[in-house]
């Protein structure tokens, strides 16, 4: 079996064609937040959705009147066949067991379709729970999700397989993520703060309800790196897809804290440069912009 470590947690909203991801929730959270936020911006870009639910969800009429919430939009990609519907019967046992080959034949399938029908590409969320409802033995598991890994080399297939915590347990869920290259947040109004080799990676959203963690983690990253004199520090918010005014005002204010020689890179897209600009960030020598990425659902205000 191949592993890949996954070193990066995103928002769902940060998802590109050819990421394969997974997502876990606890029993207290549903996961369809989420994936109404993926589904809607799915359909903008023209890109064909496919949910693969237990049977025992919600009917697919309910589905439908979720995501839309009233917008029409949803429910017209069902009429035209850019949404998709399925059970996870029908696409991992559609006779009563689970054949790693003819499951990958059948997501092959799909994605060709898609193409056919002129879609940008093909965008998936799975519920796992069929696995430990048949039993499959925790290795087989692995080594299928292992085992879809060419389906994503095309860059025209995304995927995110959730996995319930109280269905498989934290030791599997663990094991899982080693198969999966990304991460995707549970909450949409949530961020992520992971330490990096030369500084800390940030991910989800900066807003009100995230402020105080957001900026706790900045003062005690940058504390950390000024303890023998000038900090050299990067933070990369390429994975931010929001940040308010006063997030990025303190940004600005605690780089501009550090000692004359101190540099905290900022590496983040066109639109968040723009405003930490915009408030002041060329008059703080400490703070270095370094702008990359697509900043087509980059966020700031």
């Amino acid at each position: 079996m191949t592993e890949t470590t996954p070193d990066r947690t995103v928002p769902v909203e940060r998802l590109q064609l050819g990421d394969h991801a997974c997502m876990s929730l606890g029993d207290t959270r549903t996961p369809w937040k989420v994936f109404t936020a993926y589904t809607r911006t799915s359909l903008a870009r023209r890109e064909k959705v496919l949910l693969v639910m237990n049977p025992d969800d919600m009917n697919d009429d309910d589905v439908v009147a979720l995501l839309d919430g009233g917008t029409g939009r949803v429910a017209a990609a069902r009429q035209t066949g850019q949404l998709s519907l399925r059970r996870d019967t029908e696409m991992y046992l559609p006779d009563g067991r689970f054949r790693e080959d003819r499951t990958i034949e059948l997501y092959t399938e799909e994605v060709d379709r898609s193409q056919s029908e002129g879609w940008a590409g093909l965008r998936l969320t799975a519920d796992m729970s069929w696995a430990p409802r048949i039993g499959l033995d925790h290795e087989r598991l692995l080594d299928y999700e292992a085992a879809v890994a060419p389906l994503f080399a095309d860059p025209l297939f995304t995927a995110i397989c959730w996995y319930d915590r109280e269905r498989f347990g934290e030791g599997t869920l663990k094991d899982m993520a080693k198969v999966h290259p990304l991460r995707v947040l549970e909450n949409l109004d949530s961020i992520d703060v992971a330490e990096t080799q030369d500084g800390s990676r940030v991910s989800g959203s900066a807003e009100l309800g995230t402020r105080a963690e957001f900026v706790e983690s900045l003062r005690e990253a940058l504390a950390h790196r000024n303890t023998t004199g000038p900090a050299r520090f990067v933070l990369d918010l390429r994975d931010l897809c929001f940040m308010e005014a006063h997030c990025a005002w303190q940004l600005i204010s605690l780089a501009g804290s550090l000692p004359d020689g101190s540099e905290v890179t900022v590496r983040c897209g066109e639109l968040l440069a723009l405003v930490l600009r915009q408030l002041g960030a060329d008059d703080v020598p400490q703070l270095v912009l370094s702008v990359e990425g697509d900043e087509d659902d980059e966020a700031a205000g």
